[in-house]
């Protein structure tokens, strides 16, 4: 019995300071990635878009953290070409889902992509335009900054 009890305790007290510790860690994470937000031009990161409300965080801005699995940080201005070529690899984008907050997207919205997704559509052809100043740093480690620049929103 009191070797159980001890078990049941030194168990509990291992997922309470695991569970602690993945806290901590995950707090840090958000801290750190939030402040130091860089676009890939070496400057703040400034808001891609606010309607539709965009970014992994649907904060606005193409933030990303280690459980975006997608990478959503290039801020495009998505073209009916780029709809059609991602809906076309299994990614409707133009589709409505309320259950999800995404009210679909049309040409000319702007919209915080996959790194991958873009690079996918830049090798076929269709990549959209880009928002330079709103496009997270981490997108250089997928795609050449030249690549971004020759689609940079001309302003």
């Amino acid at each position: 019995m009191r070797k159980n009890l001890f078990l049941n305790f030194w168990c509990f007290s291992l997922l309470i300071f695991s569970t602690q510790l993945t806290f901590a860690q995950t707090t840090k994470v958000k801290k750190i990635e939030t402040n130091m937000a860089t676009n890939v031009l070496g400057t703040e990161l400034q808001a891609c878009c606010f309607d539709p409300k965009t970014g992994y965080f649907r904060d606005g801005y193409c933030k990303t953290r280690m459980d975006d699995v997608g990478t959503h940080v290039v801020c495009a201005v998505v073209t009916q070409e780029f709809l059609t070529f991602t809906k076309s690899k299994g990614n409707d984008l133009e589709t409505p889902f309320p259950q999800y907050n995404f009210p679909g997207l049309k040409p000319g919205d702007k919209w915080c992509l996959c790194v991958l997704r873009w690079k996918e559509a830049l090798d076929a052809g269709v990549a959209p335009p880009v928002e330079l100043e709103a496009t997270h740093k981490i997108a250089l480690k997928y795609v050449t900054f030249q690549d971004l620049k020759n689609h940079a929103v001309v302003k």
